[in-house]
């Protein structure tokens, strides 16, 4: 009995190690694709990048789960169209912005979701959130204010378009919980979302006459991992691994992502921020893993990222 306890605590432990390692990879490639997504839209137009990027994935997701779309109700599909709405605008404009801020100061700045996001919730009859929320946004809008040099180098094009990606993804976030409260599937709700922003993007890029066919080394590697690894598969691992990893762990796991963004913006892209810059850039990783750190606050569905 007693060997059999343990070897069960051993898989459980290891399991859970695994799930970690894949949160890890899965965070790490969602700050990569910061500096690749950057690179791809200098070759390809942003809206025909994005169509490119989620008409796959939303056809792997629809493919692995059309039991869970076929489950949900008309209410489900309605849910899943807004939370698409939200998705869209937020992965519309954090790549425009992309063409005009720096791969780093994107990462940090749209990071700020996980802090607007309780506070936003709030705002449409969430629960009270306490002190420690308030702080934490008072802290990472301080660090904005460091990381786009005390307002001097803060752009609308670039880094107002980032900020406008958080507020997006944080009413995506929103939305996503009410729609799961109220019983439906997340496999449906995501399969739902993602085709609204293939499908959006599109025909935007039909209609502006920017649907030209990809092309290069550089693009099509940005549209197989974005596509591929950073939505579809990123999601499903997500998933699992929320279900074997301990909530804070994940929580602090995949608040690494901006970090993530900042050292292969550094790395790969010759992002250079200064001392101030990277004090902000510190201010606001902080807020993140505070706010990823109360249970209460943290988001606890697995969601389409990267």
């Amino acid at each position: 009995m007693r060997i059999a306890s343990l070897l069960s605590g051993e898989t459980a432990l290891s399991r859970a190690r695994r799930a970690e390692l894949a949160l890890l990879a899965i965070a790490t490639v969602w700050g990569l694709t910061f500096v690749m997504v950057q690179d791809a839209i200098e070759q390809l137009p942003v809206m025909a990048f994005l169509a490119y990027r989620f008409i796959p994935a939303a056809l792997l997701m629809a493919i692995a789960f059309r039991g869970r779309l076929a489950s949900l109700t008309a209410d489900g599909i309605r849910r899943g169209l807004l939370m698409g709405v939200f998705l869209a605008v937020g992965y519309i404009t954090q790549t425009f912005g992309l063409e005009a801020t720096t791969a780093s100061k994107a990462g940090f700045i749209t990071g700020l979701f996980v802090v607007i996001t309780p506070l936003l919730a709030r705002l449409v009859g969430g629960p009270v959130i306490g002190k420690v929320a308030w702080v934490a946004a008072a802290v990472s809008a301080l660090g904005l204010f460091l990381l786009s040099g005390a307002g001097t180098t803060f752009t609308l094009r670039g880094d107002g378009l980032e900020l406008l990606a958080a507020l997006a993804f944080s009413a995506h976030i929103v939305a996503t919980g009410s729609a799961v409260d109220q019983g439906h599937d997340i496999f449906g709700l995501v399969v739902i979302q993602l085709a609204l922003v293939a499908l959006v993007s599109f025909v935007i890029a039909a209609v502006e006459g920017n649907l030209v066919a990809p092309h290069g080394a550089s693009v099509w590697i940005a549209l197989v991992v974005t596509s591929i690894v950073a939505s579809a598969l990123g999601f499903v691992v997500q998933s699992w691994a929320q279900l074997h990893a301990l909530p804070a762990r994940t929580a602090l796991i995949l608040a690494a992502e901006p970090a993530f963004a900042g050292m292969f913006g550094w790395l790969l892209a010759g992002d250079r921020m200064g001392v101030e810059g990277w004090l902000g850039a510190a201010l606001i990783l902080a807020a993140i893993v505070v706010v990823d750190a109360i249970p209460r606050l943290r988001r606890s569905l697995p969601l389409p990222e990267g």
